[in-house]
C-alpha cells in the first residue's frame, strides 16, 4: 500500500511540475502581423494662421490596417530587442471648426521607425511580454487636402520627429517546432508639425498629437 502511495505521489507531483522552458539565448524570431493603427490627431497649438481659422477648429487622422514585421534577437532567455517593419498611409480631418471630414492632409504615409527592449514573462503555455523603446516617425510623402487646394495651398509638410513608445503582448507557443500565435500591443508618445504653404509663403502651421496605438495579431517563427 506504502509502495502504491508513494509511486502515485511521485505521479501527482511530476504532472503538477512545471515543465523547463527551453532557453531562448541566442534565439531569433519573426513575426507576420495584421496591424490596427489607431491614432489622434488632434491640434496641441496653432503657430502660424494667415487666413483666419475656426477658433474651435480641431483635427483627426484616419483608423488604418496594414501588415506589419517584426524581427526579434533574444540576449537572454528572457531579454530581447525588436524592430518592426511596415508603412502606414493617414489622412488628416476636421472634426471641429469646419465642417466634419473637411480633408486638410492627403495620403500621408509614415515609417513608424521603432526598437523596444522586451522582458518576457514564463506562464507556462503562454509567454507574456512587456517593452518600451525610442520611435521615430518618418514620413515619406504627404499631401494637401482637397479642402486647402481652393484656398491656394500648393504643398503640405509633416515632420519627422523623435518619440517614445510603450509594448505589451504575448507569445503562444504552437507544438515545439518554433512556430507561435502572438497579440502585440504598442502606445506611442509622438507630436508632429503641419505646414502649410501657398507658393513659398507659409500659411498655417499646427502642432499635432499623433500618440497612435498599434494593436497586432498574427503568426510567430522562433529559430
Amino acid at each position: 500500500m506504502k509502495t502504491i502511495l508513494s509511486i502515485t505521489s511521485a505521479a501527482i507531483a511530476l504532472v503538477a511540475s512545471p515543465v523547463a522552458a527551453q532557453d531562448r539565448t541566442g534565439d531569433v524570431q519573426i513575426k507576420l502581423m495584421g496591424t490596427a493603427v489607431l491614432p489622434d490627431g488632434e491640434i496641441d497649438e496653432v503657430n502660424v494662421d494667415a487666413i483666419g481659422l475656426p477658433a474651435n477648429l480641431d483635427t483627426r487622422a484616419n483608423d488604418n490596417v496594414i501588415p506589419k514585421a517584426s524581427i526579434e534577437y533574444f540576449v537572454t532567455h528572457n531579454l530581447s530587442f525588436e524592430t518592426i517593419v511596415g508603412i502606414t498611409q493617414h489622412d488628416v480631418d476636421t472634426v471641429s471648426g469646419f465642417p466634419a471630414g473637411t480633408e486638410l492632409v492627403s495620403d500621408a504615409r509614415l515609417i513608424p521607425a521603432t526598437i523596444t527592449a522586451k522582458y518576457h514573462f514564463d506562464a507556462g503555455g503562454i509567454k507574456p511580454y512587456v517593452g518600451a523603446g525610442p520611435a521615430y516617425f518618418l514620413w515619406v510623402s504627404d499631401e494637401p487636402g482637397a479642402a486647402t487646394i481652393p484656398l491656394g495651398v500648393t504643398d503640405t509638410d509633416l515632420s519627422d520627429e523623435f518619440g517614445f513608445a510603450l509594448q505589451a503582448g504575448v507569445d503562444i507557443p504552437v507544438g515545439d517546432s518554433g512556430f507561435g500565435l502572438t497579440l502585440d500591443a504598442k502606445r506611442y508618445f509622438i507630436d508632429t508639425t503641419a505646414r502649410w504653404f501657398a507658393g513659398d509663403t507659409l500659411v498655417i502651421e499646427t502642432e499635432h498629437n499623433l500618440d497612435p496605438w498599434l494593436l497586432s495579431a498574427g503568426v510567430s517563427y522562433r529559430f
